[in-house]
């Protein structure tokens, strides 16, 4: 079992999430969870904790599905990634699963925020959105200062 501290928890950031977007990745993780690494329940649990808003209400730079996301580990290796659903995943192509440890984490968070998570039998990881890139757009989104 992972450990991680309890100001881990309490200091994870507020997440938005648009209300038809939250009931599709709710579908998405239901059909995917029971899997050996536990992605997909932690995107129901982070799902259950979001704020919810109208789609067209959620901020450019909340990393949602088809966003494109720079983002840095523990360990200060930048990545950009776009966030798709798991059938279109392809981390070589730069095609990050929303089911997938890293996306899970991502999903919700704005530019400028920072996570901690639980990666099982590995301790845990944070990761810290750098910029995004929203959906449809090819101009890079706010980015964190």
């Amino acid at each position: 079992m992972t450990t991680i501290s309890l100001s881990d928890w309490t200091q994870s950031p507020e997440i938005v999430v648009g209300e038809d977007e939250c009931r599709r990745l709710g579908d998405v993780a239901r059909t995917h969870a029971g899997a050996a690494d536990g992605h997909a329940e932690y995107l129901l649990y982070e799902l259950d904790r979001a704020r919810r808003v109208p789609d067209a209400q959620v901020p450019s730079d909340v990393v949602r599905l088809g966003s494109v996301v720079r983002y840095r580990d523990e360990t200060g290796l930048e990545r950009t990634a776009e966030l798709v659903l798991p059938e279109d995943a392809n981390e070589a192509e730069g095609r990050l699963s929303v089911t997938s440890s890293q996306g899970s984490a991502l999903f919700g968070l704005r530019a400028g925020q920072t996570i901690t998570r639980p990666r099982p039998g590995q301790g845990s990881h944070r990761l810290k959105v750098l910029g995004v890139t929203p959906p449809g757009s090819d101009e890079p989104g706010p980015s964190a200062a």
